[in-house]
């Protein structure tokens, strides 16, 4: 009896696996994606979104913001598309740094994003951006050893996430392939006898007034220069280095509902940085158009919101600095 009880055991498993896999399109042949998603049957409810959060600490992984999406969809749209729908940060620090080094524009995945999602046969899943992904977004080599350590590390927390996960088969077509696809402005800055934190303190709250009433979330915000350069000793290259994650719930919920993987690239990670003796602000975030062209998002419910908040965004800046 116990031998016949652990053979249907395993058949129920095998089949939710089997189930967590077929949520993708079926791949023909294997393509590189910038989107990675992992998935792990969760009848059993033992997954969550808070025991992923917890895996992705113990490694190493901190995670600033996770949040449960479907308490503010259900109060503004009435409604909710998954069970489960959480987007979160991640960072590691020590990576983070020497990444920032090398390239500066890594701010624009600074944290990096997921979502946790599960669909509707109980399978909860996570999308991150994958190596070639981040590669990609920055304009980095992929065979970077340190974002190689960092995609490494992120596996590592899918996997101590869900130990009986895998990744699914995606059939998107990551249109550019070799596009960073990202938006940057350089402005001029005439500090006019203030000094450098007067100055991004004024800018910043003005952005912030900007942005809010125009329905942008701001779920994190992160000084780089006091959380990770001066604790490193890295003192001596930038007056300020900040990063905002952005988001805005007319955008996400309808492109979340056919596309819940599109949490890898929100919320949308916004750097801004001066270093010492320039006159210049770097400013730079991941355009939506990796949204649309690395998840084949066609449908004009999902690009045109994407787009419109991708032309406030600029709008905003421009109006700000001109």
């Amino acid at each position: 009896m116990k031998k016949i009880y652990t053979l249907i055991l395993a058949a129920l498993v095998a089949l939710s696996i089997v189930g967590c896999n077929a949520e993708a399109t079926p791949a023909k042949p294997k393509k590189v994606q910038n989107v990675q998603v992992y998935s792990t049957p969760n009848t059993d409810g033992k997954v969550t979104t808070k025991t992923i959060e917890a895996a992705f600490e113990s490694v190493g992984l901190s995670v600033p913001g996770n949040n449960d999406m479907n308490k503010p969809f259900k109060t503004r749209f009435n409604k909710v598309n998954y069970k489960v729908y959480n987007l979160a940060m991640y960072i590691n620090n020590d990576l983070t740094l020497k990444l920032l080094k090398k390239y500066p524009n890594f701010g624009a995945l600074t944290p990096l994003t997921m979502s946790i999602w599960e669909g509707p046969n109980g399978c909860m899943n996570i999308s991150t951006l994958s190596i070639e992904g981040m590669a990609r977004a920055i304009g980095m080599p992929v065979n970077d050893p340190d974002l190689i350590a960092y995609a490494d590390l992120i596996k590592k927390a899918l996997k101590t996430a869900m130990p009986q996960g895998s990744f699914r088969d995606l059939d998107f077509t990551v249109k550019f392939p070799n596009k960073t696809l990202a938006t940057n402005f350089v402005v001029d800055v005439d500090l006019d006898g203030e000094s450098p934190s007067d100055y991004i303190d004024d800018f910043e709250a003005e952005f912030e007034a900007e942005l809010e009433p125009l329905g942008f979330l701001l779920p994190n915000y992160t000084n780089v220069q006091e959380e990770i350069f001066d604790d490193a000793g890295y003192t001596d290259v930038y007056d300020f280095y900040h990063t905002y994650s952005i988001c805005k719930f007319d955008v996400i919920f309808p492109v979340s509902k056919t596309h819940p993987e599109a949490g890898a690239w929100a919320p949308c990670s916004f750097y801004l940085y001066k270093k010492k003796g320039e006159n210049k602000m770097h400013m730079g975030w991941l355009s939506v158009e990796n949204w649309i062209t690395t998840l084949d998002i066609s449908d004009d419910a999902s690009t045109k919101p994407l787009r419109e908040a991708q032309g406030m965004i600029e709008g905003i800046i421009k109006e700000i600095t001109e």
